[in-house]
């Protein structure tokens, strides 16, 4: 399931444009920054450092790997990307721009399935409000096994036997 996006008061440009002024010693926003949010936030997908160097160089855009790297930091410290640790990869997601939503992550295959769930967000609510504790965010990674791949090992096992 891919999630829609939900309305901003600024685009991620101008989002990240701020943060960087923001700063207590702040940053000037370059041209391969520029190019690297347009494309992240031209699509909603999951990916980690080298698939965006990738996607960029098939885009024909010309942005170095350590701006890549030093801009995704900047990005999640903005508010604008998530980190997702998937074991010795890290994934970043959109974290402006769309709702709030939690992860399933399969270890067979390493699909990430995107889920919201309102009965999993009164729960928070009710959690944190007994603790007197006033939430931010929150990522929420259940790791397991997908669907496919269950089947997958169950044919096999059939085969075995």
């Amino acid at each position: 399931m891919s999630l829609p996006a939900v309305a901003v008061s600024q685009s991620p440009e101008n989002k990240f444009r701020e943060y960087l002024a923001s700063r207590p010693e702040p940053k000037r926003f370059t041209n391969q920054q520029r190019e690297l949010v347009e494309h992240i936030f031209a699509r909603h997908k999951h990916f980690d450092a080298n698939e965006l160097i990738e996607d960029l160089r098939l885009a024909g855009r010309q942005v170095s790997r350590p701006t890549v790297y030093r801009t995704l930091t900047l990005l999640v410290d903005a508010g604008l990307l998530r980190r997702i640790e998937m074991g010795r990869r890290t994934v970043f997601d959109h974290d402006y721009g769309y709702p709030a939503h939690d992860h399933m992550v399969c270890r067979e295959c390493n699909t990430m399935i995107e889920f919201q769930h309102p009965g999993l967000d009164a729960v928070l609510r009710e959690v944190a409000g007994e603790h007197q504790f006033q939430a931010e965010g929150r990522m929420l990674v259940i790791r397991g096994i997908c669907g496919e791949c269950n089947k997958a090992r169950a044919a096999k096992r059939r085969l075995m036997m």
